[in-house]
């Protein structure tokens, strides 16, 4: 008789073979999911899904993109004595580890990290400079993608067979974290290395919104015609990139898709680290889209504070019942209006949301007591059009501005059904 183990690595091979060059079929079948996951009502992430990535790791010489949110969860199987003559028994426990950890507990031949916003560990703030450097614990070199290094050069991919993507994001077009992704896959194009992408949930999966990006406001927080809240993983997302040749001169990235297991963007998804900083809790991830729109204002979205993205401000909005004052901590040195009383809105116990909001930011600007110093250059950047900006000092209603991006999110949906694997 075929052991369940024998049975569950066969049947994974399969998936692997399913998944090389965005080849996935979209929300695969228990059966082919594996016996394990037929039973399992546990999301299996991408890194979780070992047996579909480790053959094509093992005897090539590997880079990795990752972080803090590159955490996996791993059995560890440990001997306990039992009260009969019969002998010992293995019980299971589940661990949670660094997928860099991981990668070399199973002799990979791992040779360098690279590191998105926020540095490998996580700790810097947003637009910080990151420097190369050296990871404490394995040795191995980092090298900063974010800074003057948004793309890997040539030299720092030299030698390498595979480059591991492993980054959790958030579905927001100017989380840029699909940037880093962007550039990574052009470099790996141009440089003939496989990208091997370990798809994550996307904690607002279920939301597509938002006005899309017009290509003359292209920055480094939005780098493609696609809404505020795109809807899709991350692996979903690179094949988006590819499929649709947004790369430059439209080259395709050789792009393999590590998919999850047991998932649907329908389902709520916690994440288990904090994805950077200043997003700390899933309130504030929900509500990341929304606020993050403040940051092209004079209001603070409550950097230097605990509640950040889960509260707005300013010294500029009438006073109210509710207000707070920035101070410099982890994740916001130099916060916004530091030192000054702010009064706004405390959004941190309300339900979660399941559109772009426009309220709040309507209410700040028609309160705000100079308009004319309310939204600064980068507002545009962020909505990536100058009529969302045109809109609100013209006086429209939330209503009014979402009817004016019904045909792009239409057309949008359209094109992202292509690229979807669940």
């Amino acid at each position: 008789m075929i052991s369940n183990s024998v049975f569950k690595n066969t049947v994974l091979f399969l998936v692997l073979l399913m998944v090389s060059c965005g080849s996935l079929t979209p929300n695969p079948s228990p059966k082919e999911r594996g016996a394990e996951t037929a039973y399992n009502k546990d999301i299996i992430i991408g890194a979780d899904n070992y047996n579909a990535y480790l053959p094509f790791l093992k005897d090539k010489k590997i880079g990795i993109v990752t972080n803090q949110t590159g955490i996996i969860t791993i059995k560890e199987f440990t001997e306990v004595k039992n009260n009969t003559n019969i002998g010992s028994d293995e019980a299971v426990r589940f661990v949670k580890t660094s997928i860099v950890d991981y990668l070399l507990s199973e002799k990979i031949n791992l040779q360098k990290i690279f590191a998105p916003e926020h540095g490998f560990r996580g700790t810097a703030d947003a637009g910080e400079h990151v420097v190369d450097g050296k990871d404490t614990k394995t040795g191995l070199p980092i090298i900063s993608l974010y800074g003057d290094n948004k793309k890997p050069k040539p030299e720092q991919l030299a030698g390498l067979d595979i480059l591991v993507f492993d980054l959790q994001d958030v579905g927001a077009r100017f989380y840029t974290y699909i940037s880093s992704l962007h550039y990574i896959m052009e470099a790996c194009a141009e440089n003939n290395v496989r990208l091997l992408v370990l798809d994550r949930p996307n904690p607002n999966g279920g939301i597509v919104d938002g006005p899309i990006l017009v290509k003359e406001y292209t920055s480094f927080v939005g780098m493609h015609p696609i809404p505020l809240l795109h809807g899709m993983t991350i692996g979903e997302y690179a094949k988006m990139i590819n499929g649709e040749k947004w790369l430059t001169t439209g080259v395709q990235c050789n792009l393999i898709v590590i998919p999850c297991l047991n998932y649907t963007r329908e389902m709520t998804y916690s994440l288990p680290v904090k994805p950077s900083p200043n997003l700390p809790n899933d309130q504030a991830i929900n509500l990341y889209a929304s606020l993050c729109l403040f940051e092209g204002t004079n209001v603070s979205v409550g950097r230097g504070t605990e509640n950040q993205f889960q509260i707005y401000g300013s010294p500029y909005l009438p006073k109210s019942d509710f207000s707070f004052t920035p101070i410099p901590n982890f994740g916001a040195k130099e916060p916004m209006h530091k030192g000054q009383l702010c009064y706004g809105e405390d959004l941190s116990k309300i339900e979660k949301v399941k559109q772009l909001e426009l309220k709040w930011l309507i209410k700040a600007y028609n309160t705000t007591w100079d308009k004319n110093k309310f939204f600064n250059s980068f507002f545009t950047k962020l909505a990536g059009t100058k009529k969302l900006q045109q809109q609100i000092e013209a006086g429209s209603s939330e209503a009014e501005i979402r009817k004016s991006w019904r045909k792009g999110l239409n057309d949008f949906m359209a094109m992202r059904k292509k690229y979807l694997i669940y």
